[in-house]
């Protein structure tokens, strides 16, 4: 058996066409956000389009389909996907009980992906969403990619060098990762043997870097794994492939980009490495049973004062008012971190010359040709994530990593209160409100009536992601489900639902309290 398949084996063995990768373009970056769009600032991750705003008269739109309940359902559920963790002599030995997750597409492919794995050989769980723009071809690398490079990181020097030898030797090797994918979540068969290849050379640089006996530090290994992958997306497309294919791929790949927010959890240890504006959000209960969030990473956009002050720091006093323009970097990339994205990280001679000796079928991309205004300090975009440490205790229920898609829709206290609800059957009945809308009395008993039966039916769903989906999707200005908006949104033209929402992935993991506090417990004595 080949050593590629043996290491990464348990992948899919669904052969993945061409054509079905290929179409990962995107649709969407001349169109200008409407104003029927409230919860979304922007058309898109994307490059600001250039032209004139365009304006829709929706409401004809809106009400041109009426999708019944079961239609509903059918398109909410079609890519959950639940694991739950193995029990040991029927006890749950696991910090993490399991996860539930699913996605929702508002592109036409979905360029969002979602990842979850199993260490093999180290301890703990791998969690990641990656909210890809310009075609989903990075998202779909780091679905594929990320983790075995943090898996590789996280492997002490003794385990490096054994892995190492039984290549060298031809011998079998064992999975360093057990995958938990939704049989949609595919692997690109075609790139395995590439992909292996640059893996192999990041884990010999390793076994040079550390000494024998040497144990890696989690943050530094989750640092160390974002950046490498990065470098080596960029160095595949600047080298290409003899395979017309494959350097078409590394070229998508490229100069496409994502964003990942990913977290590993070990125990009571929680580590959440984020790049971009994927958010990871914590469920805590309180004494009286209600649930508060606690924000476990930090947006990279221009509403995170550090980031701007970071960026702007690194580029020379001349370029301040130009670096970072309507909310934007460069006034074009929303995101102020992602993989990919060599648009904004090449020289412009770079770009050119890879381009030049590029297939032809790139050149039909505008944003491979379009180079950035006021480029002149590049790189301007790195994939170095931010990490953050939270201690599990017993009252962390949950956790919700969900791509900006969730969050724009969405408060993260909305979020956790709707998930903690739905997992303890228990609703906080807070005061219904209004805001400022003129409401009368039958309204009034309407809505407390809506209410009553959206309590008595909260386990339709049978997964929590779908449940949190659903109300992202569906919710009214009063906070409440309203099926006749959610079958609306759902019904929607390709070409008008990137319009009112973006792609929307989300992956919920239930914690075990027992075990962390007997963890912690032992963590002290």
């Amino acid at each position: 058996m080949p050593m590629t398949s043996q290491l990464l084996r348990g992948l899919p063995r669904t052969k993945v066409l061409a054509s079905s990768l290929l179409p990962c373009q995107q649709h969407h970056s001349q169109l200008a956000p409407i104003t029927h769009r409230p919860a979304s600032k922007r058309p898109s991750h994307v490059w600001l389009s250039q032209q004139h705003s365009r304006s829709y008269q929706t409401t004809s739109v809106l009400c041109s389909y009426i999708l019944t309940p079961p239609q509903v359902n059918s398109i909410l559920k079609a890519n959950e996907y639940s694991f739950k963790v193995p029990e040991f002599d029927g006890k749950n030995v696991s910090s993490v009980m399991g996860f539930e997750s699913n996605q929702l597409p508002a592109n036409a492919p979905i360029e969002d992906r979602r990842s979850a794995a199993t260490c093999l050989q180290t301890r703990g769980m791998l969690l990641g969403v990656f909210d890809g723009h310009a075609g989903c071809a990075c998202a779909q690398a780091l679905s594929e990619r990320l983790f075995y490079y943090i898996a590789v990181s996280l492997l002490p020097h003794d385990s490096l060098c054994e892995l190492e030898a039984a290549v060298e030797a031809g011998r079998a090797l064992s999975p360093i990762l057990q995958w938990h994918k939704h049989p949609n979540d595919y692997f690109s068969r075609e790139a395995q043997n590439l992909y292996f290849n640059s893996l192999r050379t990041y884990w010999q640089e390793l076994i040079d870097l550390t000494s024998p006996g040497e144990v890696p530090d989690t943050r530094e290994a989750l640092q160390s794994a974002f950046k490498r992958l990065d470098q080596d997306i960029s160095l595949e497309a600047q080298v290409g492939d003899p395979n017309a294919y494959l350097h078409y791929w590394v070229l998508r790949v490229a100069f496409s980009g994502a964003t990942a927010c990913v977290a590993h959890v070990d125990g009571s240890d929680l580590f959440i490495a984020n790049a971009g504006d994927a958010r990871a959000v914590l469920g805590v209960q309180e004494e009286d049973g209600s649930f508060s969030a606690l924000t476990l990473s930090n947006d990279h956009n221009a509403q995170n004062e550090d980031e701007v002050a970071r960026i702007r720091g690194e580029h020379p006093p001349s370029e301040r008012k130009t670096v970072i323009r309507q909310d934007r970097l460069l006034g074009l990339l929303m995101p102020f971190r992602a993989f990919g994205d060599v648009k904004f990280k090449w020289s412009i001679e770079l770009q050119k010359r890879v381009l030049e000796s590029g297939p032809d079928q790139l050149h039909e991309n505008e944003h491979t040709k379009f180079i950035p205004p006021n480029y002149h300090t590049p790189p301007y975009l790195t994939a170095g994530p931010e990490i953050t440490y939270h201690k599990l205790r017993p009252q962390d229920r949950f956790m919700v990593i969900g791509s900006d898609g969730l969050w724009e829709t969405l408060h993260r206290q909305e979020v956790v209160r709707i998930v903690g609800e739905y997992l303890t059957g228990v609703h906080q009945r807070q005061p219904l409100k209004v805001g400022g809308y003129r409401v009368t009395l039958g309204q009034m008993q309407a809505l407390l009536e809506e209410r009553k039966a959206r309590v008595s039916s909260a386990f339709e769903d049978q997964n929590s992601a779908t449940h949190l989906m659903r109300h992202a999707v569906g919710n009214n200005e009063f906070g409440t489900v309203d099926h006749e908006r959610l079958s609306k949104m759902l019904s929607l033209p390709e070409e008008l639902a990137r319009m009112y929402r973006d792609d929307i992935t989300i992956i919920i993991a239930q914690f075990n309290p027992h075990v962390i506090g007997v963890q912690r417990q032992q963590g002290q004595s």
